[in-house]
């Protein structure tokens, strides 16, 4: 009986060091990719809590993490329910990830609103409320709380540049990668032009500048082309004003506003 059993123990030993060498326990890098039938897939948060490691998805849902066998991955998102999944063999020989997520539907309890002795004066009553501090993403330190979410027309960009090698590679032979970068940067220019003219009531440019209100779009568009105009820092407000007196004299002379 004692040569039975340390005849099975040796079995049962040379078992588990076989399945134990021939699984990967090296860290890998994983690309996936989010998925949802009714949600944007964008910003979903990706953590890694068995490594401490973290990504976030772009506007296609596709991400990139670090991650060995049996870690576990949890998908977090406002618009989302949370998902957690562990890291198998699959995974790691196929190098890819790819999770479907539900829409969380948020519905809130009867809420019974009580007059807590106001007394109608806005000041008083501010005072005399306790008002806790600002619940935010940073405050409650969620991973990348303090990522500035990109515009749509640069996370386009980056995914045609970061969505998987064949993905790059057919983007770049088709010109997609092209195009998604002249309009990104079109995009941009733009954002920047609407900024400095949200900057400046519209009546500065009819009484000032004397642009009729239906043609300041026009005139700032006219601006836009000015290499001054476009490498003045959007915080300099004076020096655009500058910019603008200058071109405005310009643009109703091109465009006959100035004639009675």
């Amino acid at each position: 009986m004692k040569n039975n059993g340390a005849f099975y123990a040796l079995i049962f030993l040379f078992c588990y060091s076989t399945l134990s060498f021939g699984q990967d326990f090296s860290y890998h890098s994983l690309q996936g990719r989010v998925l949802s039938a009714d949600d944007d897939v964008s910003a979903t948060h990706v953590l890694n809590i068995s490594a401490s490691k973290a990504a976030i998805t772009d506007a296609e849902g596709f991400f990139t993490i670090t991650a060995k066998l049996y870690d576990t991955l949890i998908f977090s998102a406002i618009q989302f329910k949370t998902k957690q999944l562990v890291v198998s063999q699959d995974m790691l020989s196929s190098k890819s990830i790819f999770v479907t997520l539900e829409a969380s539907l948020t519905e809130l309890d009867e809420v019974i609103v009580m007059p807590y002795n106001l007394t109608g004066e806005l000041k008083r009553d501010m005072n005399a409320m306790q008002v806790g501090p600002v619940v935010t993403a940073s405050t409650l330190g969620l991973p990348n709380s303090n990522v500035k979410v990109m515009p749509q027309s640069d996370r386009q960009l980056y995914s045609a540049q970061n969505g998987g090698s064949i993905l790059k590679v057919l983007n770049a032979i088709t010109g997609e990668t092209k195009r998604l970068k002249e309009f990104a940067a079109e995009q941009r220019k733009y954002r920047r032009t609407e900024l400095i003219r949200d900057a400046y009531h519209d009546t500065l440019f009819v009484k000032q500048l004397k642009i009729p209100e239906e043609k300041i779009d026009d005139f700032m568009y006219f601006c836009e082309v000015d290499a001054d105009f476009a490498r003045t820092n959007v915080n300099d407000k004076l020096r655009l004003w500058e910019i603008m007196l200058v071109k405005s004299a310009a643009y109703r002379k091109n465009n006959a506003l100035d004639t009675p």
